[in-house]
């Protein structure tokens, strides 16, 4: 027999063989590298021949089968106990052997781009973890996207598992990476990641059709889009406006007009230009709320220390796309709002004197402009020149924004059937989730969501109640100077109320966000708060305190009311000393207005001198409920809540 060794072998499964003769084929995540879930019935599985016979050595075991009719087959490893690696032969009319095979816990991590953000992404924050001795025992595998509204997929349509290194790891899930490599740190045993999420998704893209019949309105959208016909039509469609967009852009854009001294020109003449402070949105300054092209342009002088030398330019986060030229020379572009702005600058291209930074900024939709609170600078040769304050800028284009473009992926139970059905026969230990932001405009539909969402993959994964643990939405947006109402508050409560299903646990991360960036770079916090409790959860290490304080009663004694909680750990504190913050409190009116609050006995105590007769209390109940510092001693935040409504 042939030997052939295999690093990723994964074909769909359109045509099975009608030859006299078959070849054992895999799916995806049955590859080198794969992770095996420790003391489960695992199953390995493929397709060849039908009626082809087929031998399975693994670890000084042998298993037989057959395919059946259809040329699938299967076999179960079980009695498996951690360790590794190892060597697995499959034979058939053709050997397949797989190499460096883990035994150990596998984990899915899944949700919408907090959960795909890359280590690449925060590399700054985390060099030193980067750089560090490669992991063999943590290995990751990223599912690529994919959507059906109509079947149940098998396989996956590409992919392979990766080992940690510095070379891997960059593009491993930032969170996933920090949870795995936690576990692994505690326990000494393998670690599987198998992550399977998309930016900008919502939960219910994530059900499966029988899940949604409880939810109408999604169950009747995924019917509607069970017509690829339909789909292609407005895709083809969007994808016509989009470009006529863009082609009629560059075609108005005037910095383009004079094509031997289009904007970028370091030598054009610019003293008709107007001035702005960057940065800063150009609706809240003088150009007004409009979308198109504005350009940007600045002089710096360049010490002779910094001249001719490689750099780094650094453009906060741009709303929505730009294209920077130094000196005249295109260094570089971003198509999209979210990335941060990061442009080497090559060696020789800055002199001495002044050098001319031009930033071309398109706005398609919304307020366009330069985030606040982000770097803007220039490095070279060890000294840093910060780019923050007056910049000539330049209308080039004006257009009707954007229409709205549809994205398939956002549809309901179609990533279910594409992304997650592949994965339903890989035992796995749990799922970690980060989640939310989708959904945030619709927080009560999320109290029966989430839940709803979990009992769906627990029932088509039949493993019980696996563990599965998500992420409380961050701190995000801009600070409120009074109570006030907020849909990212209510998805967090929602959140909250999801821990009331079994086996779950919440990571509360409102001190870790970034008001000005939907995606925060401190992951490692987020990953290592989901392991504590996966700690606690599923490894049942009862020592573990996995939780801050979560809040549990109240009660009303004259004009105080006294509150109760869960998860205090060694007792409650006020992190950085002082007094508690952003704990509001009302009457029978729900008018909320800022409380005094202290701890004492493990409750803490809030009141105002304005309101006698108190009935409900809020903690950190808003977008971003900056300052809020209820802590247990433990170092782990109290989760927002509101009583009594």
């Amino acid at each position: 027999m042939k030997k052939i060794t295999v690093i990723i072998l994964c074909f769909p499964v359109l045509v099975l063989f009608q030859s006299g003769f078959g070849q054992v084929r895999l799916p995806c995540l049955i590859s080198d590298g794969m992770v095996l879930q420790r003391g489960a019935e695992v199953p390995v599985w493929g397709w060849a021949g039908a009626g082809e016979k087929i031998t399975v050595r693994f670890i000084d075991q042998i298993y037989w089968t057959t395919a059946d009719d259809s040329g699938r087959w299967s076999v179960t490893l079980s009695g498996l106990t951690a360790g590794g690696p190892y060597d697995m032969e499959i034979n058939a009319s053709n050997q397949i052997t797989l190499e460096n095979i883990l035994v150990g816990d596998v984990w899915v991590c899944s949700g919408q781009s907090n959960m795909t953000l890359p280590m690449k992404r925060v590399r700054e924050l985390y060099e030193e973890e980067i750089s560090r001795p490669k992991n063999p025992n943590l290995h990751y595998f990223f599912v690529p996207m994919k959507y059906d509204f109509n079947t149940r997929q098998d396989d996956l349509i590409s992919g392979e598992w990766k080992s940690a290194n510095p070379e891997n790891v960059l593009n491993f899930a930032a969170v996933a990476y920090f949870f795995g490599k936690a576990l692994y740190d505690k326990y000494s045993v393998p670690i599987g990641l198998i992550n399977a999420s998309v930016g900008g998704t919502p939960a219910e893209a994530w059900m499966s059709e029988e899940a949604l019949k409880a939810f109408p309105v999604h169950w009747k959208a995924a019917q509607k889009f069970k017509d690829n016909t339909y789909i292609d039509q407005i895709l083809n469609e969007d994808r016509r406006t989009r470009e006529d967009w863009y082609r009629a852009l560059h075609r108005l854009d005037q910095g383009f007009a004079d094509k031997d001294h289009p904007w970028f020109d370091p030598d054009l003449d610019t003293s008709s230009w107007s001035t702005m402070t960057v940065p800063s949105y150009w609706a809240d300054e003088g150009l007004g709320n409009v979308n198109g092209v504005v350009w940007f342009r600045k002089g710096i002088e360049i010490p002779a220390s910094m001249s001719k030398k490689p750099g780094l330019l650094r453009m906060g986060t741009i709303v929505d796309a730009d294209s920077v030229f130094v000196n005249g020379q295109f260094v570089g572009t971003t198509s999209y709002q979210y990335p941060p702005r990061k442009y080497r600058i090559p060696e020789n291209l800055l002199h001495p004197g002044e050098n001319t930074i031009v930033v071309r900024v398109i706005s398609n939709r919304g307020k366009g402009g330069f985030v606040k609170d982000k770097p803007y600078q220039l490095t070279a040769g060890g000294r840093t020149i910060d780019l923050k304050g007056e910049w000539q800028y330049k209308l080039g284009a004006v257009m009707n924004p954007l229409p709205d473009q549809f994205f398939v992926f956002y549809k309901p139970s179609g990533l279910f059937n594409g992304m997650i059905a592949p994965l339903l026969r890989n035992p796995i230990k749990g799922v970690i989730w980060y989640q939310g932001e989708s959904n945030a405009g619709r927080p009560a539909e999320y109290c029966k969501l989430m839940p709803a969402l979990i009992a769906d993959w627990r029932a088509n994964w039949h493993q019980g109640d696996f563990s599965f643990f998500f992420v409380q939405l961050p701190n995000f947006m801009e600070t409120a100077d009074q109570p006030s109402e907020s849909n990212w508050a209510e998805l967090r409560e929602a959140q909250l109320k999801t821990l009331s299903v079994p086996n779950t646990g919440m990571a509360v991360t409102i001190d870790i966000g970034e008001w000005n960036d939907i995606h925060p770079l401190n992951k490692k916090p987020v990953g290592e708060r989901l392991a504590l409790a996966a700690q606690k959860v599923a490894y049942h290490d009862n020592a573990v305190v996995y939780s801050g304080p979560i809040y549990r009663s109240m009660q009303i004694k004259g004009n105080q009311i006294i509150l109760t909680f869960t998860n205090t750990g060694s007792g409650l504190t006020v992190k950085g000393g002082g007094d508690l913050k952003r704990f509001a409190i009302a009457g029978a009116d729900k008018k909320f207005i800022w409380a005094k609050a202290k701890i004492k006995n493990d409750q803490v105590v809030v009141w105002s001198d304005q309101i006698k007769n108190p009935v409900a209390v809020r903690y950190a109940w808003a977008d971003n409920p900056e300052g809020a510092n209820l802590y247990n001693k433990e170092g782990l935040p109290a989760s927002p809540f509101r009583t009594g409504e």
